[in-house]
């Protein structure tokens, strides 16, 4: 739905300029996976700059958000601003939260493909999944996911996705978690990994840390929850069990911090977290990267197909450049620990 944006002078001194326009309805609350509700939409904004006239094409990009969370929402963020900076006054955007339902998913993407938006933003792993079942015409940018083969059932994974998907991965690496876990934790014996089962891309997290972690002479559990109806038990389970506990980068986990700290931090068990937002609310160290970062990067990525300087058929996912050891400072204090001068407070 490209619209010519035509700008000609009249009687050599009047300029037309044409500016879009949107409106929003309200933001959306966290809602936990597992809980019924219907996708709504988060915002309907145009990226028009106040100081940048429009020129060029117009382009609707379609966000879908799995829920709402500080990583998540980063993400997101980071996606506008690219956009906004890359093609001022271009792009309108139809945000939509999922509220961690994946059938809020589809029926978000089979609204996008019936509008024949230009470009759809799948924020994780349930609207990725939904995007490719809605569309294989449309370009389709994930970001929020972390393994783009255990998402889309690819077998020979080879760093492209191909056809009109791409995006960035939410991958730190697993190997160096787990030696983060081994510098802080040396003398634990049980680590218990706890995770939401209806999330794949939490699956393979879980199952690659386990791995290396084994490796390393620690007795592995998993304790996995189905949605955050049975989060506490799990985690109370997991805590009875567990030296030490490991959570990766879980959309339900992350959206449910507080219900796993109330848990954790009265029993005394430490969790490793896999980002700074699950840190934040329950964590006591962690290897994050930037959701902001790889959301913008996204964005980057967007601008480029939108105006046709790139092919996302051949476009390789993406990941962080960086990654970064932080603590939260309140958790390690109620829980008496104190961490190497390497790792960063989260603010």
């Amino acid at each position: 739905m490209k619209k010519k944006i035509l700008a000609g002078l009249l009687s050599g001194a009047m300029a037309l300029s044409l500016t879009a326009c949107g409106g929003g309805s309200g933001g959306t609350a966290d809602t936990p996976s597992g809980n019924s509700s219907t996708p709504s939409v988060s915002e309907t904004t145009p990226a028009a700059s106040e100081t940048t006239p429009v020129s060029g094409e117009s382009y609707t990009v379609g966000i879908c958000q799995q829920m709402t969370h500080d990583a998540l929402d980063a993400a997101t963020q980071g996606f506008k601003d690219a956009l906004n900076e890359k093609l001022p006054g271009q792009v309108t955007f139809e945000e939509q939260d999922a509220g961690g339902e994946y059938a809020n998913c589809g029926t978000i993407m089979d609204g996008f493909v019936a509008q024949g938006v230009d470009l759809i933003l799948a924020n994780a792993t349930y609207p990725l999944q939904a995007a490719a079942s809605a569309t294989a015409d449309i370009p389709i940018l994930g970001t929020s996911v972390t393994d783009y083969a255990t998402a889309l059932s690819i077998t020979d994974w080879t760093g492209t996705v191909g056809g009109n998907i791409s995006g960035t991965s939410d991958l730190a690496p697993l190997d160096q978690q787990a030696a983060m876990l081994q510098e802080l934790f040396p003398d634990a014996a049980n680590v218990g990994l706890l995770y939401c089962s209806g999330e794949p891309n939490s699956v393979y997290q879980v199952e690659t840390i386990q791995g290396y972690l084994e490796e390393m002479g620690y007795t592995c559990t998993q304790y996995a929850f189905t949605d955050v109806n049975d989060l506490s038990s799990v985690v109370q389970t997991a805590c009875d069990g567990s030296d030490v506990i490991y959570v990766p980068t879980d959309n339900t986990a992350a959206a449910n911090t507080e219900t796993i700290a109330n848990v954790v931090i009265p029993a005394g068990v430490p969790v490793i977290a896999g980002e700074s937002g699950i840190c934040s609310g329950c964590g006591v160290a962690t290897l994050s990267i930037s959701y902001y970062d790889i959301g913008y990067t996204t964005g980057e990525m967007a601008a480029q197909i939108l105006t046709g300087e790139a092919d996302i058929s051949t476009m390789p996912v993406e990941y962080a450049p960086n990654v970064t050891k932080m603590y939260n400072a309140a958790n390690c204090e109620a829980l008496n620990l104190t961490m190497p001068e390497d790792y960063e407070p989260i603010a």
